[in-house]
């Protein structure tokens, strides 16, 4: 199991003690520091089953002076989180072939 954790972000936390409240000890991947590859967030995005636009924070700043009100692709919406990491809602847990944003953290319990 996998989380892509940001350690500055509530939600973030919640989520990771969700997982070791749980006995779970996931391969937490801080996406702040070690940003992921397109290939990788493609994949999450098909285990997630959303569109790219569905995992962009849309109240970030950098959402908001670059990409806002455009008329972008999901390659160039999925590039843009690659390249701002701060794009990607958060926690997002991966198990398998499975996925969720825990937003609320309760919905990691989903994939326990």
């Amino acid at each position: 199991m996998k989380i892509y954790h940001n350690p500055r972000c509530s939600k973030s936390r919640q989520g990771l003690a969700i997982l070791k409240d749980a006995q779970v000890e996931p391969e937490i991947i801080d996406y702040i520091k070690n940003p992921i590859s397109f290939e990788e967030l493609s994949d999450i995005l098909h285990k997630l089953a959303i569109p790219a636009i569905d995992l962009v924070r849309k109240n970030e700043a950098v959402w908001k002076e670059n990409f806002k009100n455009k008329a972008l692709s999901e390659k160039e919406i999925i590039e843009a989180m690659v390249s701002f990491p701060k794009l990607m809602e958060r926690p997002i847990v991966v198990h398998k072939e499975a996925a969720v944003v825990g937003r609320p953290p309760e919905k990691i319990k989903e994939l326990i």
